[in-house]
């Protein structure tokens, strides 16, 4: 799951329980059946899959899993899921999207409008609030785990090829275009870096503040039921929180 603060993706991975593991484990084989059937099994001309692989490697995926998860989808070649987006606005105006990957659309749209219609949202039409985000790679580092000094860190991103750099007390976040999160994963990786988050997302262009408390837990209630469904993959929003 992702949205505007990235520091609840460092939370989620150090807090997380085995079954929370387990369904990361089962999103990212999604991911990776799909990769697999659109471009091969070959990581290196499959630069899909490849960052499949890095995106389990950032979410502490065993390499033994995802040998196994290789093996399986490229024996059945890959597996009938398509991925479906689904957009709309949460309490007090937030844009909210949803990245699913499903083998049944009818009742993957049924169970994300119900979840939008129990808490105060409404599910919108294709394109309805996409226009307020910017697909980027994202690459996140826990500053907990490495003692560069927040220049320097800054300095070694703009050389490894990333267009932006912020830093907070919890982790260094590294923007970069999509085309090239490759490349500077890579060149990062290569002089030992590990991330928290290595992938793409959809970053807001501006944010929204939710002056309710009722609407903030509702709108905490809508994210915490879209994470436990088994179909969704991403979610994306534009809360302040």
């Amino acid at each position: 799951m992702s949205g505007h603060s990235k520091w609840n993706n460092i939370k989620r991975k150090k807090e997380g329980t085995d079954a929370k593991r387990a369904q990361v484990f089962t999103r990212i084989g999604r991911e990776m059946a799909v990769a697999i059937k659109e471009g091969g099994a070959d990581p290196v001309s499959n630069s899909k899959l490849r960052d499949v692989i890095a995106k389990a490697k950032a979410n502490n995926v065993p390499n033994d899993n995802i040998q196994r998860m290789l093996s399986k989808y490229t024996s059945e070649g890959g597996a009938d899921y398509e991925t479906v987006i689904y957009e709309g606005y949460g309490p007090e105006g937030v844009a909210l999207i949803v990245e699913a990957m499903t083998d049944n659309r009818n009742r993957t749209a049924s169970n994300i409008r119900h979840l939008f219609d129990k808490y105060g949202g409404n599910m919108g039409a294709q394109n309805s609030v996409s226009w307020q985000f910017e697909r980027k790679g994202v690459i996140v580092i826990d500053r907990e785990e490495f003692e560069d000094e927040e220049d320097d860190m800054m300095m070694i991103a703009v050389d490894a090829g990333a267009e932006d750099f912020e830093a907070s007390e919890e982790s260094f976040e590294i923007t970069t275009s999509v085309d090239t999160l490759g490349e500077v994963r890579d060149n990062l990786e290569k002089q030992g870096y590990s991330f928290v988050v290595a992938e793409e997302q959809m970053i807001p262009q501006n944010t929204v503040k939710i002056t309710d408390e009722e609407n903030a837990k509702k709108f905490q209630k809508l994210l915490d039921m879209l994470e436990e469904d088994d179909d969704v993959q991403n979610v994306f929003h534009n809360w302040e929180e």
